[in-house]
């Protein structure tokens, strides 16, 4: 029996400075695809490094327009589908104090901590992988998430683990779980031994990686070492990505273990099996 995911919990809107989309329109297409809810996770990357745009990308966040926007629309479409109110924080170790300030202030359902900035560098950008090995560079970013963990870990879920492989120059052509066990399993352990989730982010599959962020590999490791809080999110910018490769995701799910996947509301952790697909 095929089975699917009905909830969307890794979005971002034109509250993000890398999408230009409107709240609704993204709330529309959810919507149209039948979901039964979604989170927005909007960017919030304090101190994000000058990078060379043309126009250099401002990560901040206007917490109060976009909560604002938010609950109205949620109240406007409430009979057509539940929407959460989430943050993908961009982790580095010097804002432990001001992450921790913001969560205990900002009523969010949901958050997200993500690597984004590895030491002063996003690698998203060539420069990040420039006259270096790609795998010195996966590894730093690996060691980057357990520095992170170690300074603040008041998140729900660890964002797209193996993010950096979307952007390397032979993205995941070398890359494997086998390849990096070690670091890989510290990190896992490390999560689950703070109550820390994971994602399974299917924004590698619309970076053409054939497989999440993190891999499948991953996932099944992060369920054999016992953890069991999964959110699922396609990490759209734009509404044609909203729910990507959803029936890819329930099925490596199921394949990795899991009978149920989590989405949060008021930061408390729900388990929500996976639906029989009709």
């Amino acid at each position: 029996m095929e089975h699917q995911i009905m909830w969307d919990c890794h979005m971002h809107s034109s509250f993000s400075a890398d999408s230009s989309t409107p709240m609704e329109t993204m709330i529309q297409k959810a919507a149209a695809l039948g979901l039964e809810g979604i989170c927005f996770t909007e960017h919030l990357d304090p101190d994000y490094p000058p990078v060379p745009e043309p126009e250099p990308l401002e990560f901040s966040l206007d917490i109060p327009a976009y909560q604002n926007t938010l609950y109205a629309l949620k109240e406007k479409y409430r009979d057509r589908l539940q929407i959460l109110f989430g943050v993908e924080l961009g982790l580095q170790p010097h804002l432990e104090e001001y992450f921790h300030n913001l969560l205990s202030s900002v009523p969010f359902d949901f958050v997200i901590g993500s690597s984004h900035i590895v030491h002063g560098f996003d690698p998203y950008y060539p420069d990040f992988f420039k006259n270096r090995r790609e795998s010195a560079c996966y590894m730093e970013y690996f060691e980057s998430i357990l520095e992170n963990l170690a300074c603040f870990s008041e998140m729900d879920v660890y964002g797209h683990i193996d993010y950096i492989v979307r952007y390397g120059p032979n993205q995941n052509h070398e890359y494997s779980y086998g390849r990096y066990q070690d670091i890989l399993d510290e990190i896992l352990r490390t999560l689950i031994s703070k109550n820390i989730g994971i994602e399974l982010n299917t924004g590698g599959f619309h970076y053409g990686l054939g497989e999440p962020n993190p891999c499948a590999a991953v996932i099944r490791r992060y369920r054999q070492l016992g953890g069991e809080i999964i959110t699922i999110g396609a990490d759209a910018h734009k509404p044609e990505n909203i729910a990507h490769s959803f029936q890819k995701a329930c099925e490596i799910l199921t394949d990795c273990g899991f009978q149920y996947y989590t989405v949060f509301r008021n930061r408390k952790a729900e388990f929500l099996p996976l639906q029989p697909f009709h």
